[in-house]
């Protein structure tokens, strides 16, 4: 089967790590994505992953209560160092090579991000997983993956979510809702359908980078993307 995309950017919450727990990480949850992820390698696909720190940051968040922003948001970046590093390990024990790249300095733990040493780790089949966000306050992980997804030529944002798609209402709620296969940027911008958050939807359509949404916890979801089928919700230019 040959893929669809040869170089795709995963954008991983912090939430889908924690399977049923209230917050953290679990164990088995990740184990799973990996093994979601190595289907993908193994088409030959080069892997780019950004991931979210959700997961840790909620159980810091009733100390965060009055925080100045900017400092919570840092926090929020180093929770996704954590997750970064949780997640090459998993890989590694699963046979993936990984690197962790941040785009805070954090050089005896992880090296800071430089692009074009990203672009070579992809181009040698190494999955490249970019933590602390952009590296600056105010801007979500869902921009961070628009942006890195940019940087380093990925031909698709792949966002990987609880649900296997976008949805004209939320299906938990409305048993009516009915899920989008495609739809274009400026449709999703104008019913604000909640795809990404709208700087990073923003710069996805005047990058002409298409989203998927999918769910990473439907099996095979993931590589039935990588393979051009209607799978999730094509968010498109």
């Amino acid at each position: 089967m040959t893929p669809k995309y040869k170089r795709i950017l995963l954008k991983l919450s912090g939430e889908a790590l924690m399977g049923d727990d209230p917050f953290g990480i679990n164990r088995q949850t990740i184990e799973t994505i990996v093994a979601e992820v190595a289907q993908v390698a193994r088409l030959g696909v080069e892997i780019g992953v950004v991931i979210g720190g959700g997961n840790i940051f909620r159980g810091l968040a009733p100390g965060a209560a009055g925080m100045d922003r900017a400092t919570a948001d840092y926090m929020g970046m180093l929770a996704t160092v954590m997750n970064a590093l949780a997640l090459q390990d998993a890989m590694r024990q699963a046979g993936l090579a990984s690197r962790v790249q941040s785009a805070l300095n954090i050089e005896q733990v992880v090296e800071p991000y430089i692009r074009g040493k990203a672009i070579r780790y992809l181009e040698e089949g190494k999955i490249v997983i970019f933590a602390a966000g952009t590296g600056n306050p105010f801007f979500t992980t869902d921009t961070a993956a628009a942006l890195r997804g940019s940087e380093v030529g990925a031909e698709i944002v792949i966002k990987a979510t609880k649900v296997d798609g976008v949805y004209t209402a939320d299906p938990q709620r409305d048993p009516r809702a009915q899920r989008y296969s495609r739809i274009s940027f400026d449709e999703a911008i104008h019913r604000n359908l909640k795809v990404m958050d709208a700087t990073a939807l923003t710069l996805c359509r005047d990058q002409k980078l298409p989203i998927n949404v999918f769910s990473i916890f439907k099996k095979d979801a993931l590589r039935r993307v990588v393979l051009g089928e209607d799978e999730g919700t094509l968010v498109h230019v």
